[in-house]
């Protein structure tokens, strides 16, 4: 779903198509800002930012939210905006600036309707199955996971997650305690308590990715004494006691950075399981985390990694 979708959605209007206008700027990183801030007061209803040279940054460093050098800047209007006179004013407020432009029709259709068509049930591993909240299971039987598109960021169509729900459903999880290092959406904890573990610790520094993991849970019978949630400070660790595996799929700084902390989360013979990985990055953190583990070799699914190992008992 577009990111400018969930603005929309948000103010209550996704239910009544209409259309849509789209004006398109091409502009160095450094205008961004000032001409973002523009087009607001001129009545954008939302804007979103894409890579003009295909770069994609896949990991700014802690703290820090990173722009392409050269990006295209897409506004949103109502189709009664004058969107021409928008652009020309534009130019005039900010010469020489803007590189290129385009106006685009954005055509009416329900984008409800068109998340919940391309949003579908997909099964991890020989039992686990992750399913939108409005279709029946395909498999009644078997251990459902529920989720509804409002909340849709980490539903497993991603290949990290997809990845940890594959390990997950892999494992035997009866009666074990778990940590879900950066929890997002919810969705490996809550399969862990599906699958079968006890209790699992959810962390995460984003207050909105805490409520989004309680909504998600509750749609899915995960009591809070079951899916514990904790928010934790991007610059402090956590005292948390010790648990019997340890899931994180975040990015390879973080792994890298938090790494004696993370392998310190885990009892001996516990297990953990990294990911957010691209490939080229996943053979140094497995390097990195076998001072701690028996690692297992990696596992790629197209440019994304995971890695997991057994803790040593040193």
């Amino acid at each position: 779903m577009p990111l400018f979708l969930f603005k929309l959605e948000s103010l209550g209007i996704l239910e009544i198509p209409v259309s849509w206008l789209q004006l398109f700027l091409e502009v160095d990183k450094e205008h961004a800002d000032p001409i973002s801030d523009w087009l607001s007061e001129q009545g954008a209803q939302a804007i979103t930012l894409e890579d003009a040279q295909d770069k994609p940054i896949f990991e700014p460093a802690p703290g820090e939210t990173p722009l392409w050098d050269t990006l295209i800047l897409i506004a949103l209007f109502n189709k009664d905006d004058d969107i021409k006179h928008i652009f020309n004013q534009a130019d005039k407020q900010f010469p020489g600036i803007i590189k290129k432009h385009k106006i685009k029709v954005l055509e009416d259709q329900n984008w409800e309707r068109a998340w919940m068509k391309d949003f579908q049930a997909m099964q991890f591993g020989h039992k686990l199955w992750i399913c939108p909240s409005w279709q029946t299971p395909p498999d009644p039987d078997a251990i459902n996971i529920m989720l509804d598109p409002g909340l849709a960021f980490g539903s497993g169509t991603h290949e990290t997650t997809a990845l940890c729900l594959r390990w997950l459903e892999s494992l035997s999880l009866s009666n074990k305690t778990l940590i879900d290092y950066g929890c997002g959406s919810g969705i490996l904890a809550i399969a862990a308590v599906k699958l079968g573990a006890k209790h699992v610790l959810g962390t995460d520094t984003d207050p909105q990715a805490v409520i989004a993991s309680r909504e998600n849970a509750s749609r899915n019978s995960v009591s809070e004494q079951q899916f514990e949630l904790l928010k934790v400070s991007t610059n402090t660790q956590a005292n948390i006691a010790t648990r019997d595996i340890l899931i994180a799929n975040i990015l390879a700084e973080p792994l890298r950075i938090l790494a004696p902390y993370l392998a310190s989360l885990v009892r001996p013979d516990g297990q953990i399981g990294l990911s957010g990985l691209l490939t080229t990055q996943a053979e140094e953190i497995r390097q990195l985390y076998s001072q701690w583990f028996t690692m297992s070799p990696v596992i790629s699914d197209g440019d994304w990694s995971f890695v997991s190992g057994i803790k040593k008992n040193l």
